[in-house]
């Protein structure tokens, strides 16, 4: 298969919503205002960014800063979540103790939403961007610690045995046998994780930051400037697809072992 066939395959479907958003919407079913055809939304994202004609008003070129300041947040509670979530999803996973210690209060807290938070993160934090963070950490952290609990506990066993018999030590044994092994699960997490953070940093800037492209949407949406609204929903979507394809480099460089199983388990 072609790299152009490929490509097209990618597009093929955006392309077709996006044909038939412009169609619905200039047909008069609904009023433009309320559904703005792409071909609006796109002007209104154009200016947002550059701020050529200064049709987003007060936004008019501040795209960047708001990208970036909602980018912040995310990077801050998803580091945070991710580093926590593994070292904690280990210890679970290994040691009995921890598991009949810890994950009582875990699957306590695990069906509480993120968003029920936000008046004591902002009780706790204030109106600026730790509750925002704190919102993201909550959002991210339980799939990736779920996920590295399921990666743990489905180790290959013989592997374990094997290493232990040749006298590795059980810090050896989770660093060469246990966390590899675990791996995939690992990264399964941290993918579920990074969506759910971009939903969470979105939540926080509506009600607790006062910038950013939550906080754009939820003021453009009182001036009924839908255009806008659907603008930043279009950024967050781009944002969180670009960040979850630089977490799959990252897992195909660690995985690089995988895919020769892979390439033959999929001829065989």
């Amino acid at each position: 298969m072609t790299a152009l066939t490929k490509s097209w395959e990618r597009l093929a479907v955006p392309l077709f919503i996006l044909a038939a958003w412009e169609v619905f919407s200039r047909s008069g079913v609904l009023p433009q205002a309320l559904l703005p055809a792409p071909s609006v939304v796109l002007h209104t994202w154009a200016d947002w960014i550059t701020g050529f004609d200064e049709s987003s008003q007060a936004n008019s070129g501040r795209w960047l800063a708001d990208a970036l300041s909602s980018a912040l947040r995310v990077a801050a509670g998803y580091a945070i979540a991710a580093v926590s979530g593994v070292a904690l999803g280990i210890a679970i996973g290994w040691w009995r103790w921890v598991e009949r210690t810890v994950e009582p209060t875990i699957q306590m807290l695990r069906p509480v939403p993120p968003v029920s938070w936000i008046p004591l993160a902002i009780i706790w934090f204030g109106i600026a961007n730790k509750p925002a963070i704190f919102l993201v950490f909550l959002g991210a952290f339980f799939p990736i610690l779920m996920n590295t609990i399921h990666g743990v506990k489905t180790a290959d066993r013989n592997l374990i045995r094997a290493a232990s018999m040749m006298g590795a030590t059980e810090q050896q044994l989770l660093r060469h046998v246990v966390f590899p092994a675990a791996l995939p699960s690992i990264f399964a997490g941290l993918r579920i994780g990074i969506g759910a953070a971009w939903m969470l940093t979105v939540t926080a800037e509506m009600v607790a930051v006062k910038s950013g492209l939550g906080y754009v949407l939820w003021d453009s949406y009182y001036f009924l400037r839908y255009d806008l609204v659907l603008a930043a929903m279009a950024s967050i979507g781009l944002l969180g697809f670009a960040t979850d394809g630089a977490i799959k480099l990252l897992m195909s460089a660690a995985l690089h072992w995988q895919h020769g199983s892979t390439l033959q388990s999929r001829e065989g």
